[in-house]
């Protein structure tokens, strides 16, 4: 599947500039979310190819917004990589059981978004 349009949700407007920033260099469209809840609603409304997604943030967290996401049969086939700070074993396990695809722990390189970006388009 060709990744074109791809989700960035962080309530920290620095770190959603950097991810805005690292995908439009490279010709992605990109749509942004600062809470969980304004992520599901940007989700169901636009269709992104791909969601990068911070854990901690306010209204609905990460995980709730991934568990919501995967619930919904219009959503549920994006994959979700959380962008995090949270650096555990144990958050990264949870994350999984919401239903997450990938986990990168912040701060974050420009070459490990991409990476996702492009395993997830094979």
């Amino acid at each position: 599947m060709a990744i074109k349009k791809i989700l960035v949700v962080d309530d920290m407007p620095m770190y959603l500039e950097q991810i805005k920033h690292i995908l439009l260099a490279k010709g992605y469209e990109t749509i942004t979310a600062v809470s969980g809840k304004e992520a599901l609603e940007k989700a169901r409304a636009d269709h992104p190819d791909l969601i990068f997604m911070d854990v901690v943030m306010p209204e609905m967290d990460g995980f709730a917004a991934c568990r919501e996401l995967t619930k919904d049969c219009t959503t549920k086939k994006i994959p979700v990589v959380f962008v995090s700070s949270k650096n555990s074993e144990a958050d990264r396990v949870w994350a999984e059981l919401q239903g997450a695809k990938a986990y990168i722990t912040k701060p974050y390189t420009a070459d490990q978004i991409l990476d996702q970006v492009e395993f997830f388009s094979r």
